[in-house]
Protein backbone atom coordinates (compact mmCIF):
# COMPACT_ATOMS: atom_id res chain seq x y z
CA UNK A 1 0.00 0.00 0.00
CA UNK A 2 1.78 3.15 -0.99
CA UNK A 3 1.66 6.00 1.60
CA UNK A 4 0.24 9.12 0.53
CA UNK A 5 2.57 12.23 -0.31
CA UNK A 6 1.76 14.94 2.69
CA UNK A 7 2.36 12.04 4.89
CA UNK A 8 5.74 11.67 3.47
CA UNK A 9 5.77 15.60 3.54
CA UNK A 10 4.59 15.50 7.43
CA UNK A 11 7.54 12.64 7.83
CA UNK A 12 10.64 15.08 6.45
CA UNK A 13 9.27 18.14 8.36
CA UNK A 14 9.51 16.34 11.47
CA UNK A 15 12.91 14.56 10.41
CA UNK A 16 14.47 17.76 9.63
CA UNK A 17 13.69 19.13 13.14
CA UNK A 18 14.46 16.43 14.92
CA UNK A 19 18.18 16.78 12.95
CA UNK A 20 17.86 20.22 13.86
CA UNK A 21 18.05 19.90 17.58
CA UNK A 22 21.58 17.97 16.93
CA UNK A 23 22.47 21.18 15.20
CA UNK A 24 21.21 23.96 16.74
CA UNK A 25 20.58 22.56 20.46
CA UNK A 26 20.99 25.66 22.29
CA UNK A 27 17.96 27.01 20.21
CA UNK A 28 15.94 24.46 21.27
CA UNK A 29 17.20 24.33 25.07
CA UNK A 30 16.35 27.83 25.23
CA UNK A 31 12.69 27.04 24.71
CA UNK A 32 12.25 24.33 27.48
CA UNK A 33 10.51 25.64 30.73
CA UNK A 34 13.10 25.73 33.40
CA UNK A 35 10.55 23.92 35.66
CA UNK A 36 11.94 20.92 33.70
CA UNK A 37 14.60 18.67 34.68
CA UNK A 38 17.84 18.03 32.40
CA UNK A 39 17.51 20.50 29.64
CA UNK A 40 20.12 19.19 27.16
CA UNK A 41 18.63 15.40 27.57
CA UNK A 42 15.31 17.01 27.12
CA UNK A 43 16.23 18.18 23.74
CA UNK A 44 18.20 15.42 22.90
CA UNK A 45 15.15 12.63 23.73
CA UNK A 46 12.62 15.15 21.40
CA UNK A 47 15.03 15.51 18.38
CA UNK A 48 15.42 11.59 18.53
CA UNK A 49 11.53 11.41 19.07
CA UNK A 50 10.90 13.59 16.13
CA UNK A 51 13.74 11.72 13.79
CA UNK A 52 12.11 8.34 14.95
CA UNK A 53 8.66 9.49 14.75
CA UNK A 54 9.50 11.03 11.30
CA UNK A 55 11.45 7.47 9.90
CA UNK A 56 7.94 5.14 11.58
CA UNK A 57 5.72 7.53 9.61
CA UNK A 58 7.62 6.22 6.17
CA UNK A 59 6.66 3.03 6.60
CA UNK A 60 3.35 1.64 6.05
CA UNK A 61 3.43 -0.92 8.78
CA UNK A 62 4.18 1.27 10.91
CA UNK A 63 3.14 4.93 10.21
CA UNK A 64 0.22 4.37 12.55
CA UNK A 65 2.68 4.09 15.39
CA UNK A 66 4.93 7.21 13.92
CA UNK A 67 1.16 9.80 13.57
CA UNK A 68 0.61 8.37 17.74
CA UNK A 69 3.71 9.09 18.66
CA UNK A 70 3.73 12.63 17.03
CA UNK A 71 0.27 13.58 18.53
CA UNK A 72 1.94 12.54 22.26
CA UNK A 73 5.26 14.34 21.25
CA UNK A 74 2.98 17.54 20.17
CA UNK A 75 1.10 17.23 23.67
CA UNK A 76 4.39 16.90 25.55
CA UNK A 77 6.38 19.68 24.28
CA UNK A 78 3.34 22.11 24.57
CA UNK A 79 4.58 23.61 27.97
CA UNK A 80 8.01 24.67 25.65
CA UNK A 81 5.26 26.74 23.61
CA UNK A 82 3.88 28.27 26.01
CA UNK A 83 6.86 28.98 28.15
CA UNK A 84 8.23 30.58 24.50
CA UNK A 85 5.03 33.09 24.34
CA UNK A 86 5.61 33.81 28.09
CA UNK A 87 8.99 34.69 28.55
CA UNK A 88 10.91 37.04 26.13
CA UNK A 89 14.29 35.02 26.46
CA UNK A 90 12.51 32.23 25.12
CA UNK A 91 11.47 33.70 22.56
CA UNK A 92 13.73 33.52 19.67
CA UNK A 93 13.76 37.19 18.16
CA UNK A 94 9.77 36.37 17.10
CA UNK A 95 6.88 38.87 17.97
CA UNK A 96 4.43 38.27 20.24
CA UNK A 97 1.50 37.53 17.81
CA UNK A 98 3.53 34.60 16.14
CA UNK A 99 4.42 33.10 18.77
CA UNK A 100 0.71 33.24 20.10
CA UNK A 101 -0.32 31.33 16.58
CA UNK A 102 1.65 28.80 17.55
CA UNK A 103 -0.37 28.00 20.29
CA UNK A 104 -3.13 26.98 18.55
CA UNK A 105 -1.27 25.65 15.63
CA UNK A 106 -0.26 22.63 17.66
CA UNK A 107 -4.20 21.52 17.52
CA UNK A 108 -4.03 21.94 13.99
CA UNK A 109 -0.50 19.57 13.41
CA UNK A 110 -2.15 16.87 16.14
CA UNK A 111 -5.54 16.86 13.52
CA UNK A 112 -2.71 16.42 10.70
CA UNK A 113 -1.16 13.50 12.12
CA UNK A 114 -4.46 11.90 13.52
CA UNK A 115 -5.44 11.66 10.15
CA UNK A 116 -3.08 9.17 9.80
CA UNK A 117 -4.01 6.84 13.03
Amino acid sequence: MALPWHLYLMAAIYIFAGVNHFRMPRLYIKMIPPSLPSPKTLNTLSGLAEIAFGILLCIPATSVYGAWGIIALLIAVFPANIYMYTNENAALGLPKWVRLIRLPLQLLFIYWAYRYT
